[in-house]
């Protein structure tokens, strides 16, 4: 009878190394730019160099008027997308879950082939589709609804609606993953008591489908608030934060801080660390009301 080898002093020395290897790129390349950005915003660049000013950049947020703008349109972006968003991926993949429905694997693929496209690429043809010769005008002047080219992108509320439009075409089908997959985990059996009961589809979605969904809601309502607070690629790619910052989120104020006015990145990390701590405050408030409906 053979005898397995137990493991000698080598293969723990060459476990310890590959997870010391590992640990130090995360120290390296998640830590360390973590607490030093952190220190960052304490400070600000004077006389050529970074100075300890405590709490100034903080102070300074709450009479930046383009910042409170910058907070003000983020905050509109999340109240109207992600609900309509998680709601119209509940729906649909109620829909791809139905036994009825036929081509599933077709119909699944191309809800969620939006989520792989790259983020500037889908930016900038939604940009194309809502410019003046664009696609949506021109169908728009073909059915006579205008009698000539929108400026969309030149004005606030169409700019906002198209950036609105594009993250729910974006960003739908990646709920969709979720809520489908966890769809097929609830037991078909209440379903089936659903209907003995007599209850009709609108009755069965809201009082027995979307009850045992209510951990994965939590979840994709988190994530889509953190992903919509740090929103920065459609208002960079399609409106550039324009007309005149109505369509400027936070994360791109971010950056222009940084990269485009003259650079301070100690004023542009206390910003980012102040919306760490809307992430956090936020999801505070969504697991006490999932809490509470429980």
């Amino acid at each position: 009878m053979k005898h397995k080898k137990k493991a000698g002093p080598n293969y723990n020395r060459y476990g310890w190394a590959f997870i010391a290897a590992a640990f130090l790129l995360y120290l390296i390349f998640t830590i360390y730019p973590a607490v030093e950005s952190l220190a960052l915003a304490f400070q600000s660049l004077e006389g050529g160099k970074y100075v300890f000013v405590g709490l100034k950049n903080f102070k300074r947020m709450f009479g930046d008027a383009i910042f409170l703008q910058s907070l003000k349109n983020t905050f509109l972006y999340m109240i109207i997308q992600v609900p309509v968003m998680l709601m119209l991926a509940l729906l649909l993949a109620v829909m791809l879950n139905s036994r009825f429905l036929k081509w599933k694997g077709m119909f699944r693929t191309s809800i969620f082939l939006p989520c792989v496209t790259s983020l500037v690429a889908y930016s900038i043809l939604f940009k194309m589709m809502f410019s003046l010769d664009g696609i949506v005008n021109q169908f728009l002047m073909h059915l006579g609804i205008l009698e000539q080219p929108y400026q969309f992108l030149q004005n606030s509320v169409w700019a906002r609606a198209v950036i609105i439009i594009a993250m729910l075409w974006r960003w739908t089908g990646y709920n969709v993953i979720f809520y489908l997959s966890a769809l097929q985990n609830i037991p078909k059996e209440t379903f089936e008591a659903a209907r003995v009961d007599g209850a009709n589809a609108a009755q069965t979605l809201f009082r027995v489908t979307i009850p045992q969904l209510k951990p994965i809601v939590l979840l994709t309502a988190i994530m889509s608030t953190n992903g919509t607070l740090q929103l920065f690629d459609e208002t960079m790619n399609i409106t550039q934060g324009g007309p005149a910052n109505s369509t400027l989120t936070v994360s791109h104020y971010i950056y222009n801080q940084s990269f485009v006015y003259a650079p301070n990145f100690g004023y542009a990390s206390a910003i980012s660390y102040m919306v760490v701590f809307l992430m956090i405050i936020l999801a505070i408030i969504q697991f006490s009301v999932a809490g509470k409906e429980g």
